[in-house]
C-alpha cells in the first residue's frame, strides 16, 4: 500500500484573532517565530512517512492561493477547494473519494492543519505503527494524547483497556468537550486521552464506513466521482458539494463505526486553539511570560502572553495574566481569565 496524508486546512481560528483572521487563518501564520507557518510545518512532519505528491490539502476557495505560495511542491491538482464549509465528513468524503479513484490501495492519514508537534520523531512513530495496523485491515485508527491537564477544551476518548506500556488500546467512546469536574474525572480514571483530530484508515475501509454510516454524503460522492480529475469536478463540485449534510467525522462515522483502535500519545502536541494554549508552549522567561516577536521589553510584568512580530518595539510595563497581540493594524490586549471572548469580540467587528 502506498502512504497518502490529507490535510484539512479549511478553518478560520478566530479564537486566535488578530493573529488569525477569516482572509489569513493561523494555519498559514508562523504562531511561533520559528519562519514557518503551521501548515509547512504539517508538510514537515510527514516527509518522513510521505513524499509531498502523495499529499493532499483541503481547504476553502479562498485560500487556495495563500496554498500554492506555502506549498510551491504540491502539485496544484492535490489542493482540493471547497466551495462552502460543510464540516469534515464531507471534507474527507470528497479527498478520500478522489484518492481511491486513482490510488485504489491507498493507505491514508487525515490530519489538521494547525497543530503544533514538539517531538516530530515520537510523531512519525506512532503514525507508522498506525500505519501498518490499517494496511492489511479494515481498523480505524487515532491518535489519542495523554492528557497533561483537565482541559475542558477538547473531546476525549475513552480506551477499553488500558496499561502504560499499551501501545495501541481498543476503542470504548469518543467522548465530548466535557465540563471541568468530568475533565478531571477522566484525567483519574487514566484511560481517557485528548482527540487530537488525527485518523488513519486505508481507502477501502473509509469509503466503506461512509457508506454504511453518512449515505447521504457517500450518494453526494458517487454522483461527483464521475467528474473527478476532469474538466468538469469544479463547476460538479460546485453544484453538489453543499447538498452533503454538515457533520463532523466524529459524528458521522467515529462513534457509530466498530473495529476503532487508539495509539496513546507523548509527543508535545497543542492544537494551538487559544492563546492559552501557545502560552504553554512556547519558552518562559522566570516571570512567566512567553513572547514572539523582535524587539519585546517587559517590565514588572507576569504570566503574560506577547505575540507582535511585526510591531519595532513593544514595550510593556505592570501587566499580569494578559494577553497582547497584533496584527496588520489590529491589536488586542485581553485578560487571560476573558480570553474565551475573544472568538466574540472578532465577530463583533465584522458588523462595525
Amino acid at each position: 500500500m502506498e502512504n497518502h496524508i490529507v490535510i484539512m486546512a479549511g478553518g478560520i481560528g478566530s479564537r486566535l484573532w488578530p493573529m488569525s483572521t477569516p482572509e489569513y487563518p493561523k494555519q498559514f501564520v508562523d504562531v511561533i517565530g520559528c519562519g514557518k507557518s503551521l501548515i509547512q510545518l504539517t508538510v514537515e512532519r510527514f516527509l518522513p512517512l510521505c513524499p509531498i505528491q502523495h499529499m493532499w490539502v483541503v481547504t476553502s476557495e479562498r485560500y487556495t492561493d495563500i496554498v500554492k505560495e506555502q506549498l510551491p511542491e504540491l502539485p496544484e491538482s492535490q489542493i482540493l477547494a471547497e466551495p462552502e464549509a460543510r464540516n469534515t465528513a464531507p471534507c474527507i468524503a470528497y479527498a478520500c473519494w478522489k484518492i481511491k479513484k486513482e490510488h485504489p490501495h491507498a493507505n491514508i492519514v487525515v490530519t489538521p492543519s494547525d497543530a503544533l508537534v514538539i517531538n516530530t520523531t515520537e510523531f512519525a512513530r506512532c503514525i507508522a505503527m498506525a500505519l501498518n495496523k490499517t494496511a492489511d485491515s479494515n481498523a480505524i485508527v487515532t491518535l489519542g494524547i495523554k492528557p497533561s491537564r483537565p482541559e475542558t477544551g477538547y473531546g476525549y476518548i475513552a480506551a477499553k483497556v488500558y496499561t502504560d506500556v499499551s501501545d495501541m488500546c481498543e476503542v470504548e467512546a469518543f467522548k465530548e468537550k466535557p465540563d471541568k469536574e468530568t475533565a478531571q474525572k477522566y484525567v483519574k480514571a487514566g484511560n481517557f486521552f485528548w482527540n487530537a483530530g488525527i485518523f488513519v484508515w486505508n481507502v477501502e475501509t473509509i469509503t466503506t464506513a461512509i457508506r454504511d454510516y453518512a449515505p447521504q454524503i457517500a450518494e453526494v460522492m458517487d454522483r461527483l466521482e464521475q467528474a473527478l480529475f476532469t474538466e468538469r469536478e469544479h463547476e460538479e463540485l460546485k453544484r453538489l458539494f453543499p447538498m452533503c449534510e454538515k457533520i463532523s467525522i466524529d459524528y458521522a462515522v467515529m462513534e457509530q463505526a466498530e473495529n476503532i483502535f487508539v495509539v496513546p500519545a507523548e509527543f508535545g502536541w497543542s492544537d494551538l486553539g487559544s492563546w492559552g494554549a501557545l502560552h504553554t508552549l512556547l519558552p518562559q522567561d522566570h516571570n512567566g511570560n512567553a513572547k514572539v516577536g523582535t524587539q519585546i521589553e517587559l517590565h514588572n510584568c507576569r504570566n503574560c502572553m506577547v505575540h507582535t512580530t511585526e510591531e519595532k518595539r513593544v514595550v510593556l510595563e505592570g501587566l499580569e495574566n494578559y494577553i497582547v497581540t497584533e496584527r496588520k493594524g489590529q491589536l488586542l490586549v485581553c485578560r487571560m481569565s476573558e480570553e474565551q471572548r475573544i472568538k466574540e469580540f472578532s465577530l463583533s467587528l465584522i458588523h462595525i
